[in-house]
């Protein structure tokens, strides 16, 4: 049996905001000791899978390359790289088409979502087993999760009666109100659906062509117009958009009649709220879920999370169930009980056009990070990083001009024709309208300071000549 994993790594995590963002999601977010993203991929590796197909959008392929890289033992990979967003069913079918050509008709794919928690990967494992005993014999498998409380942000699905046992799903609905999740709840006839599926190639597509023959048709479409690059897979922007924005369970699950639900053997979360990540850590004697840094009096149940660009102590007094999550240039403080209402936070400030939203703290691109430190009229502070061997577009910039220091590794720093190699504790000044380029010509880490100085300060004040990155 040929297993290969396809890892699903989109949406925007609005409701973990200001952690998770759009240019950098859920799936990035750290959960331990490591990524929501990399810990998907391990668990598909558990299982015996050899190789990834992974989905996710173009923006955010080099920060999954990052987690990959991260990795002691990444699997081979290939990347479909959405130009936009357009739900599970048509991502899916496009993995099955990938999947059909690159492994064969009868490849069983484990379909896994990159934004959930599922600690004990063993039992996971073990659920699998079954799953995928179930897809070789053509079910279309979905992983069910037993219900522990009147959940209506999940799908719920209809068996006979929860068991240990797999068994026919009946039906599908999706997030019900309360009373409705409560009679659910009552009857013992209903599982979360978990959006983890196991099937083969083969099942999967005659299932699209018989329930949703307009997803697997559009899909078709977008494989033919798209262009391979190395491992990853390119589509047309247009073509990609005609693709009807469907989840699967909508497209087939709910309609066919080969649909089997394998209950979960493992404790599972989608980490949909602030709630559910403090629940990922070990609370102390008063049920917080903090980092030592924290000084806490008269505190409990609540939950602190620091992301700062230096040290930094946070001191809470007379607190209870609260989350508190402090970024560099966004602080948020919620009641647990209303931690769904976050994403009214974020609607509100996309109403104003707020980037804080759209792009973290800390940015990554390509080449490395950058940072902004510090801003006032007239001038921005920055820290920025380089890895071995990248280096930034060769651009120019019509309204500021910048100061550059050194503080780690080595630089060859492009100012007009001229190249300067530049060490720690190095100035280099790039004069307004002056092109100029930065490499990281040593080993380690490029770490520099810089200073812009100007009228306006925007990232759109960037004219690219020539960029490693097709971005110019």
């Amino acid at each position: 049996m040929r297993l290969v994993s396809v890892v699903l790594s989109g949406g925007s995590g609005s409701r973990l905001w200001p952690s998770s963002r759009r240019a950098h999601p859920k799936p990035f977010m750290r959960i331990g000791d490591s990524t929501l993203l990399q810990q998907a991929i391990e668990r598909g590796q558990a299982c015996g899978t050899g190789d990834l197909v992974l989905v996710t959008n173009k923006d955010h392929v080099f920060l999954t390359r990052d987690v990959l890289g991260q990795m002691s033992d990444p699997p081979a990979t290939t990347f479909l790289l959405e130009p936009k967003g357009r739900n599970t069913g048509p991502a899916i079918a496009l993995a099955a088409l990938q999947c059909a050509k690159q492994f064969g008709d009868d490849t069983v794919m484990l379909v896994l979502s990159a934004d959930q928690l599922i600690p004990d990967v063993e039992a996971f494992v073990a659920s699998a087993s079954d799953a995928f005993r179930l897809a070789e014999q053509g079910a279309l498998v979905l992983f069910g999760i037993s219900p522990t409380s009147p959940e209506t942000g999940f799908g719920y699905v209809e068996v006979d009666r929860v068991a240990r046992e797999s068994q026919p799903a009946k039906r599908f609905v999706e997030k019900p109100d309360l009373r409705t999740a409560q009679e659910f709840l009552a009857t013992g006839r209903y599982y979360w659906n978990s959006g983890m599926f196991a099937f083969t190639t083969k099942a999967i597509i005659a299932a699209l062509e018989r329930h949703a023959p307009e997803v697997i048709h559009a899909a078709r479409n977008a494989m033919n117009g798209a262009k391979q690059q190395n491992d990853s897979l390119h589509f047309d922007v247009h073509q990609f958009g005609l693709q009807p924005d469907i989840s699967i369970d909508y497209a087939v699950m709910e309609r066919a009649d080969n649909v089997y639900v394998v209950p979960a053997k493992f404790s599972w979360s989608d980490v949909g709220s602030w709630p559910s990540v403090a629940s990922a850590h070990v609370a102390d004697a008063s049920g917080n879920t903090f980092d030592r840094e924290v000084v806490a009096i008269d505190t409990t149940g609540t939950h602190v999370q620091v992301e700062s660009h230096g040290p930094k102590t946070v001191a809470t007094v007379g607190v209870h169930d609260l989350v508190i999550v402090d970024t560099p240039d966004a602080l948020l403080v919620c009641h647990k009980n209303a931690a769904q209402e976050i994403k009214q936070v974020v609607n509100a400030l996309k109403s104003r056009h707020a980037e804080v939203t759209e792009l973290p703290s800390t940015v990554h691109r390509p080449w490395g990070t950058y940072a902004s430190l510090k801003e006032e009229d007239g001038y921005k502070v920055k820290r920025i990083t380089v890895k071995p061997g990248e280096s930034l577009s060769l651009q120019y910039h019509h309204q500021r001009a910048e100061h550059w220091v050194v503080v780690q590794g080595k630089a060859l720093v492009q100012i007009g024709d001229q190249e300067l190699e530049t060490l720690p504790g190095q100035y280099r000044y790039i004069p307004l309208k002056e092109k100029h380029r930065l490499t990281n010509i040593g080993n380690d880490m490029l770490v520099l300071i810089e200073v812009q100085c100007g009228n306006y300060l925007g990232e759109d004040d960037i004219v690219r000549l020539a960029d490693t990155y097709g971005r110019a």
